[in-house]
This record gives structure tokens, sequence and C-alpha cells, in this order.
């Protein structure tokens, strides 16, 4: 193809274009008037309604008071426990923070272990 055919395709393929977003443009109709069947006192009325019901739409925190939960444990059991934890050396050892992990004894040999972790960095594959 030549300059000519070119410029007169890319000229044509612009000019498609150009009409194919002239027909989905869309159309400016002013602002338009509120028509509404309800007089002021009927809207007001509902909005004091809607303001003094339950809100439909809250979680969370704004879902108001939290429902009372019955436990089975009677309240002596919970403060002893509660006493027998704060007497303890660590009131908070649970979980992470327990203390030192035991020692568990392993199976397999140390030299096994090294050299299957000078394998991994090397990039070999790890026998399963």
């Amino acid at each position: 193809m030549n300059t000519k055919q070119l410029l007169v395709l890319s000229a044509a393929a612009i000019a498609m274009l150009g009409a194919a977003g002239a027909v989905q443009a869309e159309t400016y109709e002013g602002v338009q008037s509120i028509a509404s069947q309800a007089s002021r006192a009927d809207v007001r009325t509902e909005a004091v309604t809607a303001a003094h019901n339950a809100n439909p739409y809250a979680d969370g925190a704004n879902s108001g008071p939290a429902q009372v939960i019955a436990s089975s444990t009677s309240r002596a059991a919970v403060r002893a426990e509660a006493v027998a934890a704060a007497r303890s050396d660590n009131p908070y050892a649970e979980g992470a923070s327990s203390g030192v992990a035991p020692i568990v004894a392993s199976t397999v040999d140390r030299a096994t272990v090294r050299a299957a972790a000078r394998a991994a960095a090397r990039g070999d594959a790890l026998p399963l």
C-alpha cells in the first residue's frame, strides 16, 4: 500500500468512528420537575415514624445492646478460675507466650536434615 491509500483508509476509519459515536450520544433534557403526590405533612409524618423505628440496616456496634448469653458455668467457678490465674506466675501463659517450646525427639538424623537443606538450597529436588 502506498501513502495515499493509507491516508484514505485512516480517514475513512476515523469518519466511521465519529459517526458511531454521534449515534450513541446522550441529550440534555434540562432540569426535571419533581412530581410528588404526597403533601409535606405526610412526608414529615413518615420521616418521624422512620426515625423512631429501629434501624433495619444496623450491624456491629450500631445494632444496640448485646443479647444476654446464658452460661452453664456458675459465677463461683468463674471467680475461682480468675483467682487461680491471677495468683499464678504468668497469668498470660497461653498460646505463643506460654514459655519455651518443649524439646521434641526426632527420628531423623541431623546429617540427613543438613544434606536435605543443602540440596534444597542448590535447587535439587527433595526426596519424598
